[in-house]
C-alpha cells in the first residue's frame, strides 16, 4: 500500500514539475494572509455598561482608551463592531474572555 502511494506522489509531483523539495515548503507569507480574515465582533446588549465594555476592551483586546471607546459607541449605535483581527488562534482566546465577562462576541471569516 505504501508504494502504491508514493507512486500517486510521484505522478503527481510529475504531473505538475514539483520537486520533492517544492511540495513540503510552506510560504509563511502565504499562510499568514490565508489565516489572518478573521474578524472579531462584538454585537450590542441591553445590560452591559459603557465603562465595563470600554474596560473589557482595553484589557483583552490591548485597546487604548480613546479607541475602546470609539468601539463602545459603534457597537451602541450600529449594533456591532469589528473589534479586532488576526488569525482565529490569536482570536479564540479573546473572544472566550469577552463572552465570560458577558459581552456578545463572535468570530467571523
Amino acid at each position: 500500500m505504501k508504494s502504491q502511494e508514493h507512486k500517486r506522489a510521484t505522478r503527481t509531483r510529475s504531473a505538475i514539475n514539483l520537486s520533492p523539495l517544492e511540495e513540503i515548503v510552506v510560504d509563511p507569507v502565504l499562510e499568514t494572509v490565508e489565516t489572518a480574515g478573521f474578524n472579531l465582533v462584538l454585537y450590542n446588549d441591553e445590560h452591559n455598561s459603557f465603562d465595563h465594555v470600554i474596560g473589557m476592551l482595553v484589557s483583552v483586546c490591548g485597546h487604548d482608551a480613546t479607541q475602546a471607546e470609539q468601539c463602545a459607541l459603534l457597537v451602541h449605535f450600529k449594533g456591532k463592531c469589528t473589534v479586532l483581527s488576526g488569525t482565529l488562534d490569536e482570536l479564540e482566546p479573546k473572544c472566550t474572555k469577552l463572552l465570560d465577562a458577558d459581552l456578545t462576541a463572535e468570530i467571523e471569516a
